[in-house]
């Protein structure tokens, strides 16, 4: 097809008209655009996309925004580099700069859900354009039709009424401007200005869920209610009010009960047990995505997450994608990555003298005249009875050990169950041991020992670092 003068000019359509004017609407309305922003356009150079490159160029000069052309080749076609060179071709046409990579998206699905690998590696090429060219927002090309199957497809996988929202016009860096057109709208908005588009074979594919919905079951809906895709999307809608709503009630919880650290977050499990359920399910979810790093968490990842508040255990873990959820007594810790478990390590204290620890701290030891109270971190034995060389350790099999002030022995494993150290601190935790096990470090000493007046002391103190004046 032959393009049209860019811009409307004298002769222009009611329907152009209209079409522009609704657009306008959708990004200064539900999609929260500001004047001024750098945006990426997604385009593959279908009719939909080219519709949305088409309309924000129209928009630009209103708005003056700032519009970078972003395409990936996924490489799933014969004729996909076709597309990528006629994307070129338009972004050119409207002066506009244009970043187009291929990806290997089948070998990296490797017999996986190969549309959920193409949508987070389309995703993350165009968060690559936008933080290279400082966009702040990324247009996507969704429209009504889209929304309509969304919606059927999350209830046929049994989603909760946080599904039921489908996607949303504004979901930053995320906009989807589209959302309240019809795909026939988009198409006869091109074809009455003359504007070409790629057509994707595949998606005529009946072996794929999603065009089996658009070509057979909404078709049948639609005989029954003819707007039967119009309807599905003000569901939508309604539901994405019921959540922004949901939204500010999680953003004041987590704001206030999720402590972030380094490597992920932790909270306190009766505070989140005690919520509502209805409550309780989207704490999860914003959860999940924040500290997970996706946003494809679903109804079985959200029921793992309940069964850590349920079990009877004190301590549990999941591994989702991308996140470890863990049950530690009263806290609930979410990683990217597991804890690591250290395997068994020893280290020989042949006399007194400064020693390092897993973790960075060290462990004093000195003799001393009895006198002073031993401080926090520290603890004295009678210098007579100790005698070297000592081992720093981790535990083993079968240690057992006679706290102070407890009626006997016990195993080791049930005074760390008392103390109620999580399993990897068990792991971790440093025990300094003679003929018996002298000290948990840090934590307790063993029964006996114990210096009478005028002796000498060995002293020992756990400390921050080498200069040794600080407890640690």
């Amino acid at each position: 097809m032959t393009a049209a003068p860019f811009g409307f000019g004298g002769g222009c359509c009611r329907f152009e008209a209209a079409v522009f004017q609704q657009f306008l609407a959708a990004l200064q309305g539900p999609c929260r655009l500001a004047a001024g922003t750098r945006l990426v356009v997604a385009c593959s150079g279908g009719a939909d996309s080219m519709a949305l490159l088409q309309l924000l160029a129209l928009a630009a000069p209103a708005l003056d925004l700032h519009l970078v052309v972003a395409h990936l080749d996924h490489g799933l076609r014969p004729e996909s580099g076709e597309d990528a060179r006629f994307v070129v071709a338009q972004a050119d046409r409207l002066g506009l700069q244009c970043f187009v990579e291929r990806e290997d998206v089948a070998g990296a699905a490797a017999g996986g859900n190969l549309e959920a690998v193409a949508r987070r590696v389309r995703r993350s090429f165009l968060r690559r354009v936008a933080e290279r060219t400082d966009c702040s927002r990324i247009a996507l090309g969704h429209h009504r039709d889209d929304q309509a199957e969304t919606v059927l497809f999350r209830i046929l996988r049994g989603c909760g009424t946080t599904g039921l929202a489908a996607m949303a016009p504004c979901d930053p860096p995320f906009l989807r401007p589209l959302l309240g057109f019809s795909r026939d709208q988009l198409r006869a908005f091109l074809r009455d200005r003359q504007l070409a588009w790629r057509e994707d074979r595949s998606n005529r594919d009946l072996a794929r869920t999603r065009n089996r919905l658009r070509h057979q079951v909404l078709p049948l809906l639609s005989e029954i209610q003819s707007d039967a895709p119009g309807k599905l999307a003000e569901l939508a809608a309604r539901a994405g009010r019921d959540e922004d709503y949901w939204r500010q009630m999680v953003d004041d919880w987590t704001g206030f009960h999720v402590h972030s650290e380094a490597d992920g977050a932790w909270l306190s499990l009766a505070s989140l047990a005690q919520q509502h359920p209805a409550l309780r399910q989207r704490i999860w979810l914003q959860l999940l995505r924040r500290y997970g790093g996706r946003d494809d968490y679903g109804e079985v990842h959200l029921i793992a997450c309940e069964r850590l508040l349920e079990a009877a255990r004190p301590q549990l873990a999941v591994d989702l994608p991308g996140l470890w959820v863990a049950r530690r007594y009263d806290r609930v810790l979410l990683r990217r990555q597991p804890p690591e478990i250290p395997g068994e390590w020893q280290i020989e204290v042949a006399a007194p003298g400064v020693y390092p620890l897993p973790g960075g701290r060290f462990l004093r030891l000195a003799y001393a005249e009895k006198g002073r109270s031993p401080g926090e971190n520290e603890v004295e034995f009678s210098a007579d009875q100790i005698r070297f060389p000592l081992w720093l350790r981790n535990r083993r099999p079968g240690d057992r050990f006679y706290p102070c002030g407890a009626p006997g022995q016990r195993k080791l494993k049930d005074y760390f169950i008392a103390a109620r150290l999580s399993h990897e601190q068990r792991a971790g935790q440093a025990l300094l041991v003679g003929d018996r096990i002298l000290w948990v470090v840090g934590l307790r000493r063993c029964h006996g020992l114990v210096a009478e007046e005028g002796e000498k002391v060995l002293r020992c103190s756990l400390v921050r670092g080498l200069g040794g004046d600080k407890t640690a």
